[in-house]
């Protein structure tokens, strides 16, 4: 699994098709010499039924393609980046006092306390993995909902850029805890 994004084209193969292809759905799967791209349908039937289905894109892989940038931290790795950012952002953000509370998103804040089987991965994994997963789906859903709310409490132009640069390595490590999750290997 990669997950990459503008300025962030971390776990892809390098230009060229797939990584273009990769880079505007945000996600993708590297396999054996194939990158797959996710195309997301939607389709409504006559009656106004509204369904969803996967199509994947096989994208050949360069033969030449550096095999380090194809590689992703692993789990423990990724947890503790995860944690250490946190702790920076809540610290950043605290300074900036820049917290607003909003009526509107108290429903999807509640939603995140239910379990929903959304943030956990399937049985196989380890539990390290399985944690990590857990933690980076419900922080990748706030930051979700914190884009929503932009600028938050910020009063001017200065304070919505410092928050916005405070959130910047939260949604990396986020990111990137996420893929490290799903790429540990399984226990049989």
């Amino acid at each position: 699994l990669v997950l990459p994004a503008p300025g962030d084209p971390r776990g892809l193969p390098g230009p060229g098709a797939f990584a273009g292809a990769a880079l505007v759905a945000g996600e993708a799967v590297v396999a054996s010499g194939m990158g797959l791209v996710p195309e997301v349908r939607t389709h409504t039937s006559g009656s106004g039924m509204t369904w969803e289905t996967v199509l994947w894109r096989v994208h050949p892989l360069p033969v030449d393609a550096p095999k380090a940038s194809l590689t992703t931290p692993g789990a423990a790795e990724a947890e503790a980046e995860l944690a250490a950012v946190l702790a920076e952002t809540t610290a950043t953000l605290t300074r900036l006092d820049v917290a607003q509370w909003r009526p509107e998103l108290a429903g999807a804040l509640a939603a995140l306390r239910r379990p929903d089987g959304a943030t956990d991965l399937p049985p196989g994994f380890d539990p390290r993995a399985r944690r990590l997963f857990a933690r980076a789906a419900v922080l990748d859903r706030v930051l979700a909902l914190a884009g929503e709310s932009a600028p938050g409490g910020a009063v001017n132009t200065y304070e919505a850029q410092q928050r916005d640069a405070a959130l910047r390595p939260l949604t990396t490590a986020c990111r990137q805890a996420l893929v490290a999750a799903c790429n540990a290997p399984l226990r049989l």
